[in-house]
């Protein structure tokens, strides 16, 4: 069996169905305008992850720096009201008052028991109270 001949005019007529070479570069063109497209969008996207990133990062250090702060002058505090009543203690029994020594050694042993750890769970009013400089912490 011979192939069938087909006519030059009808195999022109039917690639030119399929695509002309304009429609091909107007294809082309498309679907170059149309990858710029998703490409910006997604750079777009990238960036705000990358902002949404720093800012976060920024926020994380910024309230790891008030913690830091918070309990460096919560320590420095304690420390202070300790060495002040051990001071009052060997005061005391230097001078033989069993009165003040009691005393002393009762706000010891309550300054022991509290924690720096107890005002944390209302950060606000610590940060606030840390941006005040006439703020009197007591323990």
């Amino acid at each position: 069996m011979t192939p069938k001949k087909v006519p030059v005019e009808v195999f022109v007529q039917n690639a030119a169905a399929f695509a002309s070479p304009a429609e091909c570069l107007r294809e082309i063109v498309l679907a170059y305008t149309e990858y710029k497209t998703v490409a910006e969008e997604e750079r777009t996207k990238r960036r705000g992850i990358e902002a949404w990133e720093k800012a976060t990062i920024a926020q994380i250090k910024a309230q790891r720096d008030f913690l830091i702060d918070y309990l460096n002058r919560s320590f420095d505090e304690r420390f202070e009201n300790f060495a002040a009543l051990f001071g009052i203690v060997d005061q005391a029994m230097a001078e033989g008052n069993n009165a003040q020594i009691g005393s002393a050694l009762h706000s010891i042993t309550e300054l022991a028991k509290s924690s720096p750890f107890k005002d944390l769970g209302d950060l606000a009013s610590v940060k606030a109270a840390l941006d005040d400089p006439d703020h009197e912490w007591t323990f």
